[in-house]
């Protein structure tokens, strides 16, 4: 029989955790000892290598051809085409080196993204110990084929996905895959076809994590045909998205290259009849084209962002797409996992009981004596405490960062308390054991004549017959029995897992202590919201950014944890979401701020109705079921640490710390980006419209006031160094005080056409009537005439660069890398003035009433750019 023909079969019809481990092995043609050494090779031939689909890394070529995809490049290009026809070889040369310095930058920041990205990759590629004609052998977990028998215990990563055959005390953590936020006891026996993928538990899936035990198992699946594989399938599927930065930079790039287009009809013809030469109307639609187009736009948009990105990795956030450092700044809803996000991402004993008195957590770590006023405190509360920690500690195989977390947590509060945990192990050695199991659901510890028991606090209650008080053991009456069963459920109903903890003196030879226990007390165990989460969830929401909690955990756990972080406890399951029709699911997802037990097509279903409802939404996740929902999202959050490879890949940014107030660290900067972005936005194209209107207006009068190379040596003044420097401002204030903005009104909004059209109109007339005063009644412009022009229009930008930031509610003084970029900039001015480069611009040099002149007219641009700030600030405000 052909192994293909069943390989996938177990997991179809009927799915493998419905098979017993012996069909499953039949089914795949299989036993115990493995697959022999070339079956394996022959199938590893059949099914190929054990891989998920992904987007693979991109080409260097790809990279680089990518940064010159813009409307706005294809203008340049135009340009430079253009001035080399009319044989102004230097003025091409000058676009050339701007669009071509724009795309290395551009290149060179998207390649870091993708190294450290790859590096990221390659966190995870486990190996597995995989059965060879019964002999356990190492092999690549790439390697693996449906068929293949593996051998799991704690601390190993599941290779692929597996049906479990014979188990010991196995337990998994599968948050990655489910969002369970503790590790799930498994076990052979197989369960209803219907069982939801989170309480399979016969099955291990890959990438999970086995936190304690061992067991045998036999591959079911592998590469895309895992439940990993499957959700990588459908990100490869989904198409990638623009933010709406890049929408609009887009779409002004379209627009201005369809004014170039209409200001050449219009003006060539124009000129030909007036009598100018073709060579001169050629040179006049060229310094159209040149004054139209902001050359640096796209390399100070990339180097602002780029700048953004930096900064994120200084506060643990990666980005892989510069965009979306702007775009996570217009989010107004940010949908995020519980487990590791909001959490610290690891248990943490919260409380202990010993015999009715409760001892928090940060009272273990200070002062074991502190219990509540129902605890007689003193020397015997001590013992009893430390008794309870002590049997946690002992009755534990958890060493280091190894072992279940929940054990870890045991050891850590021991260690907290005072108590040195690998003194305490070696003067009482472990004589025996009897190991946990999901049946028995307790675990046993023999040192010398004591035995210590941990576990499910019925269980351990069951086998006890006394109880440690204040005066010693004394026998557990059925009263005592019930106040610590009521503890037990005052314990769960805050969302704590509760492990009980017991003691026996009487050992037998054979190691015999299962009855006649003395009931210790209660560890009370959370995996605790991180300290500083809910200053950054109030910090967002004080933004105008709903957060939603979306997890896999249960009910009673994710409500707890957002009453810590004061949100909504309302909650919404997984199930009450499949019976709700499109149209109430998205009047319900602006109420509930908290979902649980969701699987992925929840959370993409959250996603799509906020979404549907106008909300730009931030997702983030570090799980396999994450993944889909990130891939959709606006911008898709991923966690670094726990994060899987495939949440990584469909993320726009990773959170190199897991930590939401990184996020919220993070809409800072990419708000406080785009106020950079708008900030140069304006200066340039208000800059473009007044250059425009000169070169036009006087040009009907026969002037050619500003040749090309002059308009290009203004836009690189003004555009490189002065605007490159704005993207380093420092956030305003009240960045977190706005609400976010309305995609719809973008970039070139009201606001901006008003700041262009007004300080367009005020450069423009005053440059012209400078213009008018320096010929003199030439009727050709003379060099003094352009110079003149030339250099009051380079000084005039520069006092409209304050104006623009003091718009932005940007403190004026507040950059000291702009007062330094303004005075490069007037120095290169003055080169051109006087020195032998004068001669390639056509310049004189000036005299100190020239300057005076210049002063006068920047103090009257100063006061009609002021005029037009104030009322564009009316205008914005109006607007919010």
């Amino acid at each position: 029989m052909d192994p293909s023909a069943h390989a996938q079969s177990p997991e179809e019809n009927p799915p493998a955790h419905a098979h017993s481990a012996e069909e499953t092995l039949d089914a795949l043609e299989t036993s115990l000892d493995g697959l022999g050494a070339e079956e394996a090779a022959r199938r590893r031939e059949e099914y190929g290598p054990n891989e998920v689909a992904s987007e693979g890394q991109r080409s260097l070529l790809d990279i680089f051809l990518t940064q010159f995809r813009s409307v706005l490049i294809y203008v340049l290009v135009v340009a430079a085409a253009l001035s080399v026809w009319a044989g102004h070889a230097v003025d091409a040369v000058l676009i050339a080196v701007i669009v071509v310095a724009n795309g290395l930058f551009g290149f060179v920041q998207d390649y870091r993204a993708e190294e450290s990205l790859a590096a990221l990759r390659e966190l995870t590629a486990p190996t597995a110990a995989v059965r060879r004609g019964g002999t356990p052998t190492p092999v690549e977990a790439t390697e693996l084929v449906p068929g293949d028998v593996v051998e799991l215990e704690g601390g190993d990563v599941v290779p692929a996905d597996c049906r479990l055959v014979e188990t010991t005390g196995l337990e998994i953590d599968e948050a990655a895959l489910t969002g369970e936020s503790v590790p799930v006891s498994k076990s052979p026996a197989p369960v209803d076809a219907d069982t939801p993928l989170a309480e399979r538990a016969p099955m291990a899936y890959k990438g999970t994590n086995v936190t304690r035990g061992r067991a045998v198992a036999v591959v079911t699946g592998t590469g895309d045909e895992t439940e990993v594989g499957a959700i990588a399938l459908e990100l490869a599927g989904t198409e990638e998205t623009e933010t709406p930065l890049q929408t609009e930079l887009d779409s002004l790039g379209r627009t201005l290259g369809l004014g170039v287009v209409i200001l050449a009809a219009l003006v060539v013809p124009l000129l030909l009849l007036q009598g100018t030469e073709p060579f001169q109307a050629a040179l006049t639609a060229v310094s159209l084209a040149v004054a139209a187009v902001p050359e640096g736009l796209p390399a100070v948009v990339t180097l602002t962002l780029a700048l953004g990105v930096r900064q994120m990795a200084e506060e643990n956030a990666l980005v892989r797409r510069l965009p979306a450092v702007e775009a996570l700044g217009g989010v107004d809803v940010v949908c995020t996992d519980k487990t590791g996000t909001l959490t610290r991402g690891q248990m943490t004993v919260s409380r202990l009981w010993v015999n009715d008195g409760v001892v928090a957590a940060e009272d273990i770590e200070t002062d074991r004596s502190a219990v509540d006023e129902t605890e007689t405190t003193g020397a015997r509360a001590r013992e009893r405490v430390d008794l309870l920690l002590r049997a946690g500690a002992l009755c534990n195989d958890a060493a280091g960062d190894e072992g279940d977390p929940t054990e870890r947590a045991l050891v850590d509060a021991a260690a907290d308390s005072g108590i040195d945990v690998a003194a305490l192990r070696d003067s009482h050695p472990r004589t025996d054991e009897i190991p946990f199991s999901s049946e028995r659901k307790w675990m046993g510890t023999v040192h010398g004549d004591r035995a210590y028991v941990k576990g499910a606090p019925t269980v351990v209650l069951s086998k006890a017959d006394r109880i440690l008080t204040e005066d010693g053991p004394v026998p557990l009456t059925d009263e005592r029995a019930a106040r610590v069963s009521e503890r037990v459920d005052a314990f769960a109903d805050d969302a704590l897992r509760v492990l009980a903890a017991a003691y026996a003196d009487d050992v037998s030879d054979d190691g015999e202590f299962e009855d006649g226990l003395v009931f210790v007390g209660l560890f009370g165990l959370i995996d605790p919201a991180r300290e500083e989460v809910a200053d950054a969830i109030a910090a967002t929401r004080r933004a105008g950014i709903d957060v939603k909690m979306i997890t896999g955990d249960n009910v009673r756990t994710a409500a707890a944890i957002a009453a810590d972080l004061g949100m909504d406890t309302e909650v919404m399951e997984g199930r009450e979401i499949d019976e709700l029709d499109e149209a109430t699911l998205r009047d319900r997802v602006e109420s509930v701020d908290v979902f649980a037990r969701t699987e992925p097509e929840h959370k993409v279903r959250i996603l799509r109705a906020l979404q549907d409802n106008g909300h730009r939404v931030a997702m983030t996740g570090d799980g396999v079921n994450d993944a889909p929902a990130l891939k959709h999202a606006d911008v898709g959050v991923a966690m670094g640490i726990r994060g899987t490879d495939v949440a990584k890949q469909a993320s726009d940014i990773v959170l190199l710390d897991d930590n939401y107030a990184t996020i919220e660290r993070a809409i800072e900067r990419g708000r406080a980006i785009f106020d950079n972005v708008w900030k140069f936005v304006g200066y340039l194209l208000s800059a473009n419209v007044a250059e425009v209107a000169i070169v036009f207006i006087a040009s009907l009068f026969g002037y050619l006031v500003l040749p090309a190379v002059q308009l290009l040596w203004i836009n690189l003044l003004t555009d490189g160094l002065p605007a490159v420097a704005l993207g380093a401002d420092p956030a305003s204030e009240d960045v977190m005080d706005r609400p976010p903005r309305d995609p719809d009104r973008g970039i070139v909004g009201r606001g901006m056409l008003g700041l262009m059209g007004g300080t367009g109109a005020v450069s423009t007339m005053a440059m012209l009537g400078l213009l008018a005063v320096t010929l003199g009644g030439a009727t050709a412009v003379t060099p003094y005439a352009m110079t003149m022009v030339f250099t009051g229009f380079v000084a005039v930008e520069f006092e409209k660069l304050y104006v623009i930031r003091w718009l932005r509610a940007t403190p004026t003084f507040s950059n000291p890398w702009l007062a330094a970029a303004v005075t490069v900039s007037a120095i290169l001015q003055l080169a051109v003035l006087y020195t032998p480069l004068n001669r390639y611009f056509g310049t004189v040099p000036l005299e100190l009433g020239d300057w005076l002149l210049i002063g006068a007219v920047v103090a009257v641009c100063l006061l009609g750019h002021l005029a037009v700030a104030v009322a564009v600030r009316r205008w914005q405000r109006a607007e919010r």
